[in-house]
């Protein structure tokens, strides 16, 4: 099998690349960068300069490696989308239609396509938000990752193409910084706590949102992307959930290690986008189709980020 990662530099991709690498082998896992660089570890993989603007760039990687499989993660997340919302929709739709069709033409065995919590709004059920709902995203990063799901089960119906997805919660890891999504006050909260001891977050204490782990989101791609075809019910996209939990209780968990941390709370535009996504998800469908069950806690997640990230700060 030869594995291709598109957006392998990425909050997600850059863990799921070595994931891959560590079940596959190094030499059929291709990372796929744009304009970051890959770190050392990627470095030790084969990996391609990957334009999803450009059919021709993705078809001569495809056929280079003879690619079996593609993990497309390029994306522009919510907060920047916002601020460009025109590059959101150029990589964001037209990058994995361009994804899309070029798995058709070359035969591809299965693609992965992540979308959002972002692709439900202001009319969606809050609290454990179902499967099927309303679903009404009131940013250009919502819109287009609504716009992907369907995309994508177009795709499987009429050209038979094995598309997979999952809605992520806000991600929170201790290996790379925050990229400019809503929910990356969760990670960056644990960088400041250990560095100054202080932070100011933007949205308000009583926030609450679904995330998840990173350890737990790698290890539900690669569930999912295993899992036989016959058993997956959803085409456009699974309800993935892990843990919620509100700014304050993520500041009353970090205090149990850094009693003199302190959180100021000054919410931004970014509090309209958080107010318009779920408190909680229910993900029933994904445990029922591929056995999906999370293993980290807010405890559990809270004790390894400040152990991990005091090794690297």
């Amino acid at each position: 099998m030869k594995i291709l990662v598109i957006g392998s530099t990425g909050q997600l991709g850059s863990e799921l690349t070595l994931a891959l690498r560590k079940k596959y082998g190094d030499q059929n896992v291709i990372a796929g960068i744009n304009k970051t660089l890959p770190a050392e570890e990627l470095k030790r993989g084969p990996y391609e300069f990957v334009d999803v603007s450009s059919r021709e760039s993705l078809k001569n990687v495809i056929q280079k490696y003879q690619i079996n499989v593609i993990y497309h993660l390029a994306a522009i997340l919510s907060a920047v989308g916002e601020k460009n919302p025109e590059l959101a929709w150029q990589v964001n739709i037209l990058g994995l239609k361009n994804v899309l069709d070029v798995a058709v033409a070359n035969k591809i065995e299965r693609v992965f396509f992540p979308s959002s919590i972002a692709a439900f709004g202001p009319n969606t059920p809050k609290e454990k938000t179902p499967q099927y709902t309303a679903m009404d995203p009131n940013t250009m990063y919502g819109l287009t990752k609504l716009a992907g799901e369907l995309l994508c089960q177009y795709y499987f119906k009429k050209y038979q193409l094995d598309v997979r997805s999952v809605r992520y919660p806000g991600l929170i890891s201790y290996k790379t910084q925050p990229g400019g999504g809503t929910t990356d006050y969760a990670v960056a909260i644990f960088y400041e706590a250990l560095k100054t001891k202080s932070y100011t977050c933007f949205v308000r204490q009583d926030t609450v949102l679904p995330m998840m782990y990173m350890p737990d989101a790698v290890r539900a791609t690669l569930e999912l992307m295993e899992a036989p075809s016959e058993k997956l019910t959803v085409r456009t996209s699974y309800n993935l959930s892990a843990i919620s939990f509100s700014v304050k209780d993520l500041i009353k968990e970090i205090k149990k290690y850094l009693p003199d941390f302190c959180c100021e709370c000054s919410p931004d535009h970014r509090q309209t986008i958080a107010d318009s996504w779920p408190k909680s998800i229910d993900d029933s469908y994904a445990r029922r189709d591929w056995g999906w069950r999370h293993e980290y806690d807010l405890a559990k997640m809270s004790e390894d980020m400040l152990k991990n990230l005091k090794n690297i700060l």
